[in-house]
């Protein structure tokens, strides 16, 4: 639920210090911002709880933990390319694969109860799909807007 407080509360942040700065309202990277404040936050979690996280990661996937640093650098690599105009809108497409590629361990961890921070089996439970579906589709929605969709002068904005 932190990451949906990190996700506006920078793209809010980085709109007011760009319009201080620069003068316009560049809600494309801004929004890139806000993703990248994002991904840099879940990737964290990759380090400081990874035995939950291979948790998460059905039994007959080999390397599990592997995976886990794995997508953890990936979530650091996406949050820089966001940021990079040059490669944003590739970054963008890949990132829309991978969160549709991780929601099947989202919903493993759920089935089966796994609490990624203590690496134990007394986690939400199937409940935690009511919130964890929407979030995901709203993440892709994010990325798609502000990473395909959107060009500079579409998305700046000036009184």
């Amino acid at each position: 639920m932190m990451v949906l407080l990190i996700l506006p509360g920078a793209f809010g942040i980085a709109l007011l210090l760009i319009k201080l700065i620069k003068g316009n309202w560049n809600l494309q990277l801004s929004g890139c911002i806000g993703m990248s404040a994002m991904l840099l936050f879940t990737a964290l979690g990759h380090f400081l709880f990874p035995k939950g996280m291979e948790m998460m990661i059905p039994p007959f996937f080999p390397f599990r933990l592997g995976l886990v640093y794995f997508t953890g650098i990936l979530e650091i690599a996406a949050a820089i390319g966001l940021l990079l105009p040059a490669y944003r809108r590739i970054t963008a497409m890949l990132l829309i694969v991978f969160f549709v590629m991780i929601t099947p361990a989202n919903i493993y961890a759920a089935l089966h109860h796994i609490n990624l921070e203590t690496a134990t089996t007394d986690g939400k439970g199937p409940e935690y799909l009511w919130t964890r579906i929407p979030e995901q589709i709203i993440f892709i929605a994010w990325v798609w807007f502000f990473g395909i969709r959107s060009r500079s002068k579409a998305l700046s904005w000036q009184p």
